[in-house]
């Protein structure tokens, strides 16, 4: 059984895509098979890292939207990764609303999960906060506290959002921090993860080795996430 995962958090900056992109190299070294989409229509940043395995959303048309409904009804053993940009929110829940989007996929027994990407600060917390109280019901959330974007979450763990989130059943999943100045030569050199972490010509020994430890370390969150999600399932079938 194959799931779908739209990666959000409806602030800028927060390392949604980044997210999007770990968990598709995920799929990649764990021979996963998985279809991406990118709702980004300026930066097209997912897409630009993972061209071969993604296409590009305009959440402002319903003919396009529906392509992941049709990807899941045709490829049930694919997985989907949809890059939600920046306030999309409003496009996208009107079209999940009005094509009953979560029930074509519990028809189609595809568990679906709504990922919010924060960073430490307080507009993250409040967004999530308000994506708990609109949570669809049968509908998993992920909450993944992005260290590259802020290293003192003590704040949000010590909040009312985040008992309400425990108490609705929410994951966690924390995204260790790449030093910067080599992420941001991954990024100049358009290189997926895969290529930083191997790619003799443009990265040092010492580089391929801290992209490849920063890749276990996320590795294994998400390793334990999914196989939490497996046994669940697996007992609720």
């Amino acid at each position: 059984m194959s799931s779908i995962h739209f990666i959000g958090g409806e602030k800028g900056g927060v390392g949604k895509s980044l997210t999007t992109r770990l968990l598709a190299q995920y799929f990649i070294d764990r021979g996963v098979a998985f279809a991406g989409f990118d709702t980004d229509q300026s930066h097209g940043t997912f897409s630009r890292f993972y061209t071969e395995f993604t296409a590009p959303l305009n959440v402002e048309k319903y003919d396009s939207l529906d392509a992941i409904l049709e990807t899941a009804e045709t490829y049930p053993d694919t997985q989907i990764l949809v890059d939600l940009a920046a306030q999309t929110g409003k496009h996208l829940n009107q079209w999940i609303e009005e094509s009953d989007v979560f029930g074509i996929f519990a028809e189609l027994n595809r568990p679906a999960y709504l990922w919010h990407v924060m960073d430490d600060g307080a507009d993250s917390m409040f967004l999530l906060n308000k994506l708990l109280e609109q949570q669809p019901k049968g509908v998993q959330v992920v909450i993944v506290q992005n260290h590259g974007r802020g290293e003192d979450f003590s704040n949000f763990e010590q909040s009312a959002t985040y008992r309400k989130a425990q108490e609705q059943g929410a994951h966690f999943v924390t995204l260790k921090k790449l030093q910067p100045n080599l992420m941001q030569k991954v990024d100049f050199s358009n290189l997926s993860f895969w290529a930083a972490a191997n790619n003799r010509d443009l990265m040092s020994i010492a580089e391929r080795k801290r992209v490849g430890v920063w890749l276990d370390s996320n590795y294994t969150q998400f390793d334990q996430f999914l196989s939490m999600e497996s046994h669940r399932l697996g007992e609720t079938l």
